[in-house]
This record gives structure tokens, C-alpha cells and sequence, in this order.
């Protein structure tokens, strides 16, 4: 985790866990503060978190941290809530529990904290914005919640995960978008800035049929920007430029497909009457270049 990262932590989901009012295990047997005391509770007594807005864990990842738990212990403890009599519910450190599962481990150091239904959630999504791995989609759905479930205001939001208006509202805005293309950068089929390009085509028929050359043509985002200003243009402008465009003898046009298809980038012909023509590779970085070198080799 960067730098920045923990110091936004340290102002949202740092600030609420770390509060020794709402922690049980804060307090020795005459009632003082013992503060970053922690307690071994047994695993088969934690239920997760209803609350986890993120269902999704990637198994070779929790593979790592069991590997890792099992040599040298769960480093982190986890955080929950009691809820009854022998009875936790877990508030952050759902991958570090599941492993420990995995790892067969009895039990588990943790914080035990006092939290209701609303902080839970608020907890559960403020920790969930702080993950490394997390997609565009998720992102925007975990701002999505704080303010529509936890009451915030984008104001609130900003100070919690030290993020810009524009950058919370670019996330949110995502969910605008069929929901086709929001698997497909939840997928990272494409990226988010494909995504924000799409978002300014007016229908969804615009935004699937952009989806799609994006893909099949592996557009880069400078490509897809051309792409749509293409498509915003009235119909006739676009059928009049098409009637323009010189379409190649099949047999060429073959051989056009079969270089694309080949060397997974976007090709452009142009033949003579004459037999002399040229043959343009479009390359978008650095890998896609050394693939035409060595295939010219």
C-alpha cells in the first residue's frame, strides 16, 4: 500500500477502529485503557460481514496469505464486533479470515469492538476503498453507498478517503453506463478511461457498438476518442464518408484480416490499380512495436 493510501486511511476507517471508546478489548480488568491490546478468538466463532460490499476474492491471493499465515502468523489482526454470548461478527480483515480458514487455523487475534449496523457499514465500505486490487466498478459502487446507505455527503466522502469531488464524481458517473460495459471494466475487459470516453456517446446503442471495437480492435484510449467523435457525427455525415472510403478487393482485404488478426493490432491497406499500395500498423505502446519487429524478423 502506497504512502498516500495510509494517510488517507489514517483519516476515515483508521480513525473510527483506533477510537478506544468503542473498544472492548481496550480496557484491562480495573476499566484503564490498554490501547492495541488484542484477543485470540476462535475462527468457528466470527460470521462475516453482511455488510462486505465486495463478494469477489481472488484465490491465488488468498492462496499467498495462507502460505503466508501459516509460516508466520496472522501479522494484522482483524476487527469484529460482539454480537452475543461466544458470538463475533467481522467488521475489517475479511481476507486475512478467510485464509486463516484455509490455513485451518483455531483461532485468530482481532480487536473486538462496539459498532452498530450503520458504522459497520460505513467501516466495511471505507476499507474496501483502500484495497490495492479494487476495480473501477467497485469503486464507484462503495461511493455510491456511502452516500445513498451511510447518509454522507460528497463532502464527507472526500474528507473520509482524502479524494477530489471530480475524481468520486468520475467513479460514480461509471454506473451511468449500460451494464454490459460496466462487467466489461469491472472484467478490466477495458480501462476506465475507455469508460469515461463511452459515457459521452448519448445512446446505449453508441455505447455497445463502441464497447465492441474496442475490443475486437484493441483500441487505445487516443483510438477510442477518435472513435466516438466518429459517432456523434449526424448519420449522413458518417454514411457520406463511408461512400468515400475505397473498399479493397476481397482477396486484399483477406490479407489485411490475417496480418490484424495475427499480429493483434489495427491494420490499414491501401492498393492501386497499379499493384502498388502501403500497409499501415497502427502500434499503441512499446510491446506492440518489438511484436512487429520480431515478426518481420
Amino acid at each position: 500500500m502506497s504512502a498516500n493510501k495510509k494517510s488517507s486511511l489514517g483519516r476515515g476507517l483508521s480513525a473510527i477502529l483506533s477510537n478506544p471508546e468503542t473498544d472492548i478489548t481496550s480496557k484491562d480488568a480495573s476499566g484503564n485503557f490498554v490501547v492495541g491490546a488484542v484477543a485470540d478468538i476462535p475462527v468457528a466463532l466470527i460470521e462475516t460481514n453482511p455488510f462486505q460490499p465486495r463478494d469477489v476474492f481472488e484465490e491465488e491471493s488468498l492462496e499467498t496469505l495462507k502460505n503466508s499465515i501459516l509460516e508466520q502468523g496472522v501479522i494484522q489482526p482483524i476487527t469484529v464486533r460482539k454480537i452475543g454470548y461466544d458470538k463475533y461478527q467481522l467488521i475489517s480483515g475479511e481476507r486475512r479470515l478467510r485464509a486463516s480458514v484455509m490455513a485451518q487455523l483455531e483461532q485468530i487475534p482481532a480487536y473486538i469492538r462496539v459498532a452498530d449496523d450503520q458504522q459497520m457499514l460505513e467501516i466495511a465500505l471505507i476499507e474496501n476503498i483502500h484495497r490495492e486490487d479494487l476495480n473501477a466498478i467497485e469503486l464507484a459502487l462503495s461511493y455510491q453507498r456511502l452516500m445513498n446507505e451511510c447518509g454522507l455527503e460528497i463532502q464527507d466522502v472526500m474528507k473520509k478517503i482524502s479524494q477530489s469531488r471530480s475524481n468520486i464524481t468520475n467513479y460514480i458517473r461509471l454506473l451511468d453506463l449500460p451494464p454490459e460495459i460496466q462487467v466489461a471494466v469491472r472484467d478490466k475487459k477495458i480501462s476506465m478511461g475507455h469508460a469515461r470516453t463511452i459515457l459521452s456517446l448519448n445512446t446505449s446503442e453508441q455505447q455497445y457498438a463502441a464497447l465492441q471495437k474496442i475490443i475486437t480492435e484493441h483500441l487505445s484510449v487516443r483510438e477510442t476518442e477518435d472513435l466516438v467523435k466518429i459517432l456523434q457525427q449526424p448519420v449522413a455525415i458518417v454514411k457520406a464518408k463511408e461512400k468515400k472510403k475505397p473498399t479493397l478487393p476481397e482477396k486484399y482485404e483477406t490479407m489485411r484480416e490475417k496480418i490484424h488478426n495475427s499480429l493483434k493490432m489495427n491494420v490499414d491497406m491501401k492498393r492501386r490499380r497499379s499493384g502498388k499500395g502501403t500497409i499501415t500498423l497502427h502500434f499503441t505502446n512499446d510491446e506492440q512495436l518489438e511484436r512487429i519487429v520480431e515478426a518481420l524478423k
